[in-house]
């Protein structure tokens, strides 16, 4: 059994963000001057986290915000990231460009709802969870292959069972929130649409345990730009490879460290 903590970052702002143009993977940005300081900001909040990997969609909104984050943190600011494109965006098909509401009226016009409307050349979200899945095969082996040595003896690595809170820094909004006895740590840079499909594959197909009191649409509202989410994976060797045996969801899309620059708009 080995254990260890994923932390999920959405991109900071790009100005097709700011004017609702859904960019997708066709349409690759660098971060706009807020989002520039939305990257500084989220990595002055993960600054004293050690991250031991880190994982980024090869587009260049996650790559810049990668960057910033890497060059706030304490110990780990030389770290080489991993460009990986199983992390990219949704593709959008041909509404990249274009405006959200075109994307909604052509829902609209199929008559399904926006979130679950592929457009034409676009990616259907099984697709897109078909991603996801295939990077957690990369993570696990990556994990298990190159730290499992550092698990600690004692079973209070291990994440809690039926939602109960493992010993744990004090409730509220630390970023080291969940990560008390967890020895490896691993990032991920990655897009909106994406990080969605993520973590709703990780919280209804692995029985994951939520934090206490937090309803199901919380955890799968939109994340914000450079939103930040976590969970606690315990993973076990099988003949076919590494598996998931337990998971944790801590939080999803917080957006505390963003309070500051909010208040300045």
């Amino acid at each position: 059994m080995f254990t260890f903590s994923l932390t999920l970052v959405r991109h900071g702002e790009t100005q097709y963000n700011r004017e609702k143009l859904l960019q997708g993977q066709g349409v690759d940005t660098l971060l706009s001057e807020t989002g520039v300081q939305q990257g500084e900001a989220v990595g002055q909040y993960l600054k004293d986290i050690t991250f031991n990997k880190v994982f980024v969609s090869n587009l260049r909104r996650a790559v810049q915000t990668a960057e910033l984050i890497l060059r706030s943190n304490t110990h780990c600011s030389g770290m080489e990231m991993i460009l990986e494109p199983l992390l990219r965006e949704r593709g959008f098909g041909i509404a990249e460009g274009r405006h959200k509401e075109d994307l909604k009226n052509m829902a609209n016009a199929a008559g399904q709802s926006c979130r679950d409307y592929t457009p034409p050349g676009g990616e259907t979200l099984d697709q897109v969870k078909l991603r996801f899945k295939k990077f957690l095969k990369v993570l696990f082996k990556q994990m298990l292959d190159e730290h499992s040595s550092s698990e600690p003896e004692a079973s209070s690595a291990e994440p809690a069972a039926g939602g109960a809170a493992a010993p744990d820094v004090p409730p509220g909004c630390s970023a080291s929130g969940g990560l008390w006895g967890v020895p490896v740590h691993a990032l991920v840079v990655s897009h909106g649409a994406y990080i969605r499909v993520a973590i709703q594959h990780l919280v209804e197909d692995f029985n994951c345990a939520l934090p206490a009191g937090v309803k199901i649409s919380q955890l799968f509202s939109r994340c914000p730009n450079t939103g930040v989410s976590r969970f606690i994976l315990t993973l076990s060797q099988a003949e076919s490879g590494p598996v998931l045996s337990a998971a944790r969801c801590v939080f999803t899309n917080r957006k505390d460290h963003l309070e500051n620059l909010i208040a300045a708009e």
